[in-house]
Parts: structure tokens; C-alpha cells; sequence
């Protein structure tokens, strides 16, 4: 079916609508511009799809995974401008593991990701970052639930393209109780121009490398997503992208698209499976309709009175709403070692995943982390390393079901 430019057009707006809710969260739960954000998603976006031939319908947003390393750093005293440098180093190791998987092939960098690792590690993801959704909601209870009471009613009662988007569902809802009780303080509204650039923090200013030890690892995290939402965006579109333009490509594209955003101070990108949703309802693939998308988010950067709406969305209902995506987060985590049917009777299984789960977690709620040599470790990126490293080293022989 030949689409009219009209219809086109149309269909971009709700790619954007779709990555609108989750990419802002980021920056609001982080401190960091939520314009510079929507800005470098779609920049960034449109960076991904010349990298990719112009192939591959992904949009990319805010990463949720460099939530924790975020607010870790500026807990540490760190600058935005040192974050943004940890950012652009999190983009270096995209570029150079693309380089890597060009040489050796994408074939054997899937099997160093299967369900016995991707599964915990994003479940850590979501566990993590609970006590910064419990913090948020705790300062108005009432507005937090009444928020999460909407999303959740969006995602399980709405139909199609609504049922879809409970985040942003959701945001609206709460937003909407929160001006009936008179908690929205509109004066930023009232301040901020209808036109102009946001407001770039240029990462390349502060080149700390203990907040880039801290951050940057990440990336190895965010790779593990990666790979997981280009086979999914593939089967979507009956595709196989691992092939062609290849997963090196793809890589690179999400690479180069963080070192874009955290050179102006966005948040690091990555690639988003709402819009694979989007994808799946609609059934038009057309790449050119995502970057379509994406135009609508660098045009909506360019809106400083856009961001100034979203600076007055109260802390409740950014709570309201973390308390519903980190804990989907956590269970799409658990879903994938169900999905896989992981026997946990194997104690090869469960060393592998034990790893990931203490050292994810236990690293994380420490009050300092971990520092070795001056410079603090992520639990995250660190729980990554070592489950990769473990389930490659750990000989299959141990799979032997044991009794308990």
C-alpha cells in the first residue's frame, strides 16, 4: 500500500509520541535538560539511520541503564560537564565494540549474550533504580498513586496504539490531578521562549576520568539491550538486521549517536522498543517514517516552552510513573529467563546468575560502591563484565541438575 505524504507524516508524529514519555523521564529523574534530551534523540536518531543505510527502523531515546551512574556522580560532586564526558566515553566503547564485531563476526557476539545473562542483568536494571521511583513518590503519596493508577489503567484496559503508551498515558493524568490540587508552579512556563536552542552542556569541558570510569562502563550494559532490541526489531519486520546492514553498523550507529548527546549534554541514547511497537501495530516499516519521527523530536527541542512544561511536572508524578517502568524493567528481565526456560536445576545457571545479582545490586546499594585506584565502579557494568565472563568460562559440564 503506497502511503501519501500526509499519512506519512502523521505516522512519524507517533513514533515521537511513542518515545516522548520514556526519553523525557530520563532527564527529569537526573537533573539533566529534557529539551537537550529530545534534541539528540532525534539528531541522534537520524546519525543512526545514515550509519545503518538507511535500513533499520529503530528510533533511539533516553537510556534508563545510566540512570544510577548518573545520579551517582553528581552525589560524588562531579560537574554535567564531566557526566557528559562520561557519556562520550560510554560512545567510544559502542564505536570500538563495532569495530570489534566487524572483525570477528555478530555471530559470536550473540553468544556471548544469552538469556542466562540478559535476563538478570536487566532485571538489576529495573531493582536498582526502585529506591529512586520510592523516593520521588514519597514527597506526595496521594498524586504518585493517583499517577501510577492511570498508567496502569492505559496498559491494561486501553486498546492499539493507547494501550501503548502508559508512560505518557500516565504523565497527563497525573500532570492534569496535580493542576486540579494546585501543585504546579507554572512560572518557568510563563519565563521560557517559544523559540531558541536548549541549553547545551558541552561535555567535552571537564574531562574527568573518575566519573568517566564511572559512567562509561554502562555501555557495556546498554550493548547487551542493544543486541536484544535489533533482533526483536528484525523479527518484527522480518529482517535479519544481524546480517545486513549488520550489527557492527548498528552498533556504531548507537555509538555515535551517545557521543553526539553527550557532547551537548543529553542523556546517552539507545535503541527503543516502543516504537519496535509501534512497528508491530501499525505494520508500516518504512525507515524513512522514523526519521520522520525524529524530525518532530529535534523540532520539539528547539521549543523551550516544551521544556519549561516539563520542568513543572511535580516529583510525585515522576515517582507515580517510575514506580510502574522500573518495575516492567525488572520483570522483562525475569520474563527473558522464562521465555529461554532456564533451568535453574543446572548450578552452572545459578552461579552465572547469582553473580549478576549480588554483585548488580549488592555494588549498587553500597554508600560509596566500590573504588579501586581512585575511581568508583559501577555496580551495573561491573555485574555485566563478570556474568559475561562466567558464563563463558564456566564449563558446560556443569550442567548437571542437582538435588536440593
Amino acid at each position: 500500500m503506497e502511503l501519501t505524504s500526509g499519512k506519512k507524516v502523521v505516522l512519524g508524529a507517533q513514533h515521537t509520541v511513542a518515545m516522548f514519555g520514556a526519553t523525557i523521564l530520563v532527564p527529569l529523574l537526573t537533573g539533566l535538560d529534557p529539551a537537550v534530551a529530545l534534541f539528540s534523540a532525534g539528531l541522534g536518531t537520524l546519525i543512526f539511520h545514515l550509519l545503518t543505510k538507511r535500513m533499520v527502523p529503530v528510533f533511539l531515546g533516553s537510556s534508563f541503564a545510566f540512570i544510577p551512574p548518573i545520579v551517582a556522580a553528581r552525589e560524588s560532586g562531579y560537574s554535567w560537564a564531566a557526566v557528559g564526558a562520561g557519556i562520550i566515553g560510554a560512545g567510544v566503547i559502542y564505536v570500538i565494540m563495532s569495530m570489534i564485531i566487524r572483525l570477528v563476526g555478530s555471530g559470536r557476539i550473540r553468544q556471548l549474550f544469552p538469556p542466562v545473562v540478559t535476563g538478570p542483568v536487566i532485571a538489576v536494571i529495573g531493582i536498582t533504580l526502585a529506591p529512586v521511583a520510592i523516593g520521588n513518590a514519597a514527597g506526595n503519596w496521594w498524586l504518585a498513586i493517583a499517577t501510577l493508577g492511570g498508567a496502569i489503567v492505559a496498559a491494561v484496559w486501553f486498546r492499539g496504539l493507547f494501550k501503548m503508551l502508559p508512560i505518557l498515558f500516565g504523565l497527563v493524568f497525573g500532570y492534569v490531578v496535580a493542576m486540579m490540587a494546585g501543585a504546579v508552579d507554572f512560572q518557568p512556563l510563563h519565563d521560557a521562549a517559544w523559540v531558541g536552542l536548549p541549553s547545551f552542556t558541552w561535555g567535552w569541558q571537564d574531562i574527568n576520568w573518575s566519573a568517566i570510569a564511572l559512567i562509561a562502563p554502562v555501555a557495556f550494559v546498554t550493548m547487551i539491550e542493544h543486541v536484544g532490541d535489533i533482533l526483536t526489531n528484525g523479527g518484527v519486520v522480518g529482517k535479519d538486521f544481524f546480517k545486513e546492514p549488520g550489527l557492527d553498523r548498528t552498533m556504531l550507529g548507537d555509538g555515535v549517536a551517545t557521543l553526539l548527546a553527550g557532547f551537548i549534554g543529553g542523556p546517552a541514547n539507545t535503541t527503543y522498543s516502543e516504537n519496535t511497537g509501534v512497528l508491530a501495530v501499525t505494520r508500516v516499516y518504512d525507515p524513512a517514517i522514523l526519521r520522520i519521527g525524529a524530525a518532530f523530536a529535534v523540532v520539539l527541542g528547539l521549543i523551550p516552552k516544551v521544556a519549561a512544561i516539563l520542568q513543572t511536572v511535580p516529583v510525585a508524578v515522576l515517582g507515580g510513573l517510575s514506580i510502574l517502568l522500573f518495575g516492567m524493567i525488572a520483570s522483562i528481565g525475569m520474563r527473558t529467563l522464562a521465555d529461554a526456560k532456564v533451568d535453574f536445576t543446572h548450578s552452572r545457571n545459578l552461579i552465572v546468575v547469582a553473580l549478576i545479582l549480588v554483585l548488580g545490586l549488592g555494588v549498587s546499594g553500597l554508600e560509596t560502591g566500590i573504588v579501586w585506584g581512585g575511581v568508583q565502579i559501577s555496580g551495573l557494568a561491573l555485574a555485566a563484565v563478570v556474568g559475561v565472563v562466567a558464563n563463558l568460562v564456566l564449563p558446560k559440564e556443569m550442567d548437571v541438575p542437582e538435588k536440593i
